[in-house]
């Protein structure tokens, strides 16, 4: 009985690692291989180069349709009594924490037609470092408020003095851009809006007050450190505008890409009808209360007024980008077309080569 068991079993073939004859399997699928040769390669260059140039001509005209005006107050001299000859960055770097004033007069040569944005930008600040993006509760930003802040938050979790949980904690809410920017022409103020700067959708779902009185929820939190008002004084004219609701923090909060950058700060309010076609070319005058310390780290703070065009802001750099691709493609075109016509062979000639021709 024993021997016919064993006769069984070696019987059994062993199990074969041949892949099985499939056309996948076996290579055997249709392939298409593209050969490329001068009659396919050089129009290509010619079509892309003939295509780009007109529209980075467009785009490039479309781009300078929209107005700019920008204004570097870094070192702007202080208008403020006793403080004359000096600039409101010497001010401030031995005033910690102080204000100063400074006016700036300036001209419009052209006008600003249409809707009017006011932006400012900040140069060497480096918003993008990792510790500086994450150092944020958006739970905290969310209205939820805790007695313990997120560990990422730290050292901007709570007020070195009073030992209090900060709202908004953070290193990116602490930094938050408080200088105050305003136009006037001829003595009388232009009135900005400080409303609709902010992405809807960042003001309806990222930030939210606590329900109640905000006030009343802020008991037992600090203010930001570097902050001079507290989280419900963000706007005293507007109390909606107040808290984490507030469009000026939450443009702040959205941190930027690059070390160079610009944020939208107002909206000209075209409702005045000495203004409801924008700002016209002539005589204005920029107030800046001076608080934001940027010589420190080498940096500068500039005030932007901008109009827009279809393509958005003033941005040439999509229009260059097109034409220099398409005069690139052209000249590659122009200089294969010249070296397939002076250094080709044909057909016959290709096929025909052997060891004795090759080098003929």
């Amino acid at each position: 009985m024993s021997m016919r068991q064993g006769e069984g079993e070696a019987d059994v073939a062993p199990k074969s690692k041949r892949p099985s004859d499939s056309a996948f399997k076996q290579q055997r699928l249709p392939a298409w291989q593209p050969v490329l040769t001068a009659r396919t390669v050089l129009p290509t260059f010619f079509v892309i180069g003939v295509l780009f140039i007109p529209i980075g001509v467009v785009l490039l005209h479309l781009s300078n349709t929209a107005n700019e005006l920008v204004i570097d107050y870094t070192r702007c001299k202080s208008s403020d009594p006793g403080n004359a000859g000096i600039t409101c960055a010497d001010y401030l770097q031995a005033n910690t924490g102080k204000q100063c004033n400074c006016n700036i007069k300036f001209n419009l040569t052209s006008d600003f037609s249409g809707d009017v944005y006011m932006y400012y930008g900040l140069t060497n600040y480096y918003q993008n470092h990792r510790r500086y993006v994450k150092s944020r509760d958006d739970m905290q930003l969310l209205g939820q408020l805790s007695q313990t802040p997120s560990t990422d938050c730290a050292p901007f979790a709570y007020n070195p003095e009073n030992q209090l949980p900060i709202a908004p904690c953070g290193a990116i809410a602490n930094s938050l851009f408080n200088d105050t920017l305003k136009l006037t022409q001829g003595g009388v103020n232009i009135k900005l809006l400080n409303t609709g700067i902010a992405w809807p959708s960042d003001k309806r779902v990222k930030f939210h007050n606590p329900e109640g009185s905000l006030s009343q929820a802020l008991k037992g939190f600090s203010k930001p450190i570097f902050w001079q008002k507290g989280l419900d004084e963000l706007d005293p004219e507007n109390a909606e505008n107040n808290g984490f609701q507030n469009e000026d923090l939450i443009v702040w909060m959205r941190t930027a890409a690059l070390p160079s950058f610009r944020k939208l700060y107002r909206r000209l309010d075209q409702t005045n009808n000495n203004y409801a076609k924008g700002l016209m070319a002539g005589e204005y005058t920029l107030n800046v209360e001076y608080r934001y310390p940027v010589v420190s780290f080498d940096g500068t703070k500039r005030m932007i007024l901008s109009t827009t065009s279809v393509l958005g802001g003033k941005n040439p750099f999509l229009g260059i980008a097109y034409i220099v691709v398409g005069a690139i493609c052209i000249t590659l075109g122009l200089g294969l077309l010249l070296i397939h016509m002076r250094c080709s062979r044909s057909n016959m000639e290709m096929i025909n080569v052997n060891p004795h021709t090759q080098y003929s």
